[in-house]
């Protein structure tokens, strides 16, 4: 375990997205163990926001709610997570909906210094979802590949506007991944430190 101090002032933020089943939960879990850096998961936040407001008891009852609802609860969470200095936020990036795609990540709260886009071939993110009983996305292969390319795009041009960096990560091998991603952090971490110096 790294002995890294993650007491930044100014904010230092993690953004690892990517779309449902390409394993960002798994992968974040034991990097944020990995380097000791405090790790969110954005749709956790919202529904603990939801239960307390007793507007939602799970998952299936928060997406349920009214997209204005759902807005609220997001901007609250990104509120919350403002208050930290330092965090790897856990989210989608882009969010399918009935009314089309939307960009989930909260750019006019959170400017992260490091956006990580976790990829997957879609066949095996398509086999994951199988296995998975929470998954409420239904794709197609087709579908699929069209959110992943939306979320792409999207990511680039958020890091565009925002001067973030912008890291895309094959999530191949568990293993592999979580040192790539640990190591990618790490650099930035250091990066950030020099330049406030």
């Amino acid at each position: 375990m790294s002995s890294t101090k993650w007491s930044i002032k100014n904010n230092f933020y993690v953004a690892v997205v990517g779309v449902p089943g390409v394993g960002k939960t798994t992968i974040c879990k034991k990097v944020s163990k990995k380097i000791n850096l405090p790790y969110i998961n954005y749709g956790d936040l919202m529904l603990e926001i939801a239960k307390r407001k007793k507007l939602a008891g799970d998952d299936k009852e928060l997406f349920s709610l009214d997209i204005d609802t759902q807005r609220k609860i997001w901007e609250e969470a990104a509120i919350r997570i403002r208050k930290i200095d330092a965090a790897m936020i856990d989210l989608h990036g882009v969010d399918q909906s009935p009314i089309g795609y939307i960009i989930s990540l909260p750019i006019n709260y959170i400017v992260p210094k490091l956006i990580i886009l976790v990829e997957s071939e879609p066949g095996q993110i398509l086999l994951q979802r199988k296995t998975d009983t929470k998954m409420r996305i239904k794709d197609t292969l087709k579908t699929l590949k069209e959110h992943i390319n939306i979320l792409r795009i999207s990511m680039i041009i958020c890091s565009s506007m925002l001067g973030s960096k912008l890291y895309i990560l094959k999530n191949i091998k568990l293993e592999e991944s979580v040192k790539e991603m640990a190591w990618v952090i790490e650099k930035e971490k250091d990066i950030y430190e020099k330049c406030k110096m």
